[in-house]
C-alpha cells in the first residue's frame, strides 16, 4: 500500500463538487417553492457543473423553471439525477485513488436496465417526494409525512421494490421523529438530501432486473461490518472468493433480522440464528464451500445457508497478506457510486497508534473507533495495542479513515487476535460471558412471548 498516496489531500475537484452539493442541499432546506438569491445561485451551480455532460441541458433547463416557480417532477428529477451524478464523480475520483494506492484492479459493471412494475405506486411515492422538495425540510409537518404511508405501504408488498420501499419508509420515519422540523436546531441536510435524491431516481422504474449470476468457489472471510440500529441489525462479511475455474474476487455477503432497541451487544447475534452455517464460519474462522450462489454485478453475494457449507480454518490475516492484492473488485452500480459508500479491505502491518490515530510509514489515518462493534472483541484498547489489522479504508468528512475488522495485538506481553465475527456463536470471553448470563436470554423471552401472542 503506497500510503503517501492517501495523504496528500483530496483529487482535484472533489473539494469544489461537494461544495456545490452542499449548496444543493441548503436551497432544498429552505424548500424549492420559495428559493432565495442563493437558492437559485447554487441550482445554477450545479447545473454549470454539468454543462459538459449530457445532463447539462436537462439540469440548466430545470434550474431556471424551478427558479422561475414552474416546480414539476420532471424538473426535480432532473436535479435529482444531476446531484447524484456529481457525487458519483466524485465517489470515482476517490476510489481511483484509492485503487492507484493499493495497485487494486476493478472489473466493469455492466449496464442494467428498468422496467415500469407498479408504475402508480412510484408515481404517488415521486409525487410526495416532490412535495418534500418544494415544502423544504423545514416545512415538512406531520400532516405531510402521513401522506406518505399508503403509498410505502403499497410498494412493501412488491418485491421487486422492496429496495424503494425500504428507503422511503425510513426516510419518512426520520421526518415523522423530528416534525415540525421547522423545530429543530439542526437538518442533517446530506443525508435527507441523499435519500431524497435517491428515492427519485428510485420511483422513476422498478428496480433493474436482477443480473446475478450463480457462482461457486471458496469464500474466505477477511472480516465482519457490524451495521446495528434501534429496530434492526445487518451483519456484513467482506471476503475473498476463490471461484471455480481460476481467478478471485473481492465479494461482500449480508444477512439481517429486525430487532428492539433493548437487544445489543452479544445478544444480537441470536438475532442471526436463522444462518447457522455463515455463523459458524465467522466464530471458528473458517472458509465457506459455496455453491450456485447468486453473484450480484456489483460483488455483493446473496446469501443462502443452504448452499454454503463451512470447510477448514483460514486466518483472516494470512488470507489478506496473500490474496488479498491479487482479488479483483467488482466496480460500484451507478446508483451505489457515493463516497459514503467506499469501503475497501486492506491488511496494515508495522503500524503504531497514538490515540485516534494509525501511523504507519511517517504517515498517519483517524481510526474509526466509534464503528468498532460491542458485539465482538476488538475493543478500543486493542486497537491501540495493535501492530497489524485487517480494516475496511473509508472517506469520512475530507479525509481516509480506517475501521478495524480484526487486530493483532500484544497484551501483557501475550500476543492476542481478535475479529469483529469471533463471538457469533456466543462469547467466548468469561467476564462478558458471566455478564451477558446475569442478564438473562432476552432474545428467547421476547420470542416466547412473540410466540404466545401469536397463538393467542
Amino acid at each position: 500500500m503506497r500510503v503517501a498516496e492517501l495523504t496528500g489531500g483530496a483529487p482535484a475537484g472533489v473539494g469544489a463538487a461537494l461544495d456545490l452539493v452542499d449548496g444543493f442541499d441548503t436551497a432544498l432546506t429552505g424548500g424549492f417553492g420559495r428559493l432565495g438569491a442563493e437558492g437559485t445561485a447554487a441550482l445554477a451551480a450545479l447545473a454549470g457543473a454539468l454543462a459538459g455532460s449530457p445532463l447539462g441541458g436537462p439540469a440548466a433547463e430545470a434550474a431556471e423553471k424551478i427558479a422561475a416557480g414552474a416546480v414539476a417532477e420532471a424538473h426535480l428529477l432532473t436535479l435529482a439525477g444531476a446531484r447524484t451524478a456529481l457525487l458519483g464523480s466524485v465517489h470515482d475520483a476517490l476510489l481511483s485513488r484509492l485503487d492507484g494506492a493499493l495497485g487494486r484492479t476493478r472489473a466493469e459493471c455492466p449496464a442494467a436496465g428498468g422496467d415500469d412494475v407498479a408504475a402508480n405506486l412510484l408515481a404517488g411515492c415521486r409525487s410526495w417526494l416532490a412535495e418534500l422538495a418544494i415544502a423544504g425540510w423545514r416545512g415538512v409537518d406531520h400532516d405531510l409525512v402521513s401522506a406518505s404511508d399508503r403509498f410505502v405501504e403499497g410498494l412493501l408488498k412488491e418485491p421487486r421494490l422492496r429496495g424503494a420501499a425500504v428507503l422511503l419508509d425510513g426516510l419518512a420515519a426520520e421526518l415523522r421523529a423530528s416534525s415540525p422540523v421547522a423545530t429543530m436546531e439542526s437538518v442533517p441536510e446530506r443525508r435527507w438530501a441523499d435519500l431524497w435524491a435517491r428515492g427519485m431516481l428510485l420511483t422513476r422504474t422498478a428496480a433493474p432486473p436482477t443480473t446475478a449470476k450463480p457462482v461457486s468457489g471458496r469464500l474466505l472471510v477477511l472480516g465482519v461490518d457490524v451495521h446495528e440500529h434501534a429496530t434492526s441489525v445487518q451483519v456484513q462479511a467482506h471476503g475473498v472468493l476463490e471461484v471455480d475455474g481460476g481467478g478471485t474476487r473481492l465479494v461482500r455477503t449480508a444477512v439481517a433480522a429486525p430487532k428492539v432497541d433493548t437487544i445489543t451487544g452479544p445478544p444480537m447475534w441470536r438475532l442471526l440464528d436463522a444462518h447457522p452455517t455463515l455463523l459458524k464460519a465467522l466464530a471458528e474462522r473458517r472458509g465457506l464451500t459455496v455453491k450456485d450462489m447468486a453473484l450480484r454485478p456489483g460483488g455483493d453475494l446473496i446469501w443462502d445457508d443452504g448452499k454454503a457449507r463451512a470447510g477448514k480454518e483460514a486466518d483472516p490475516f494470512a488470507v489478506a497478506r496473500v490474496q488479498l492484492a491479487e482479488a479483483v473488485a467488482a466496480e460500484a452500480p451507478p446508483l451505489d457510486r457515493h463516497p459514503v459508500r467506499i469501503a475497501e479491505p486492506v491488511f496494515l502491518e508495522g503500524y503504531t497508534v497514538n490515540g485516534t490515530a494509525l501511523e504507519l510509514d511517517g504517515h498517519a489515518f483517524d481510526i474509526d473507533l466509534e464503528r468498532l462493534p460491542a458485539c465482538g472483541p476488538v475493543t478500543p484498547e486493542l486497537v491501540r495495542a495493535s501492530t497489524s489489522c485487517v480494516a475496511l479504508v473509508r472517506w469520512d468528512a475530507g479525509t481516509w479513515r480506517v475501521q478495524p475488522l480484526a487486530v493483532r495485538a500484544t497484551v501483557r506481553k501475550k500476543p492476542v487476535e481478535a475479529c469483529t465475527g469471533d463471538w457469533a456463536l456466543g462469547p467466548t470471553d468469561p467476564k462478558v460471558l458471566k455478564a451477558t448470563s446475569r442478564t438473562g436470554d432476552a432474545v428467547g423471552v421476547l420470542r416466547e412471548r412473540a410466540g404466545r401472542l401469536l397463538r393467542k
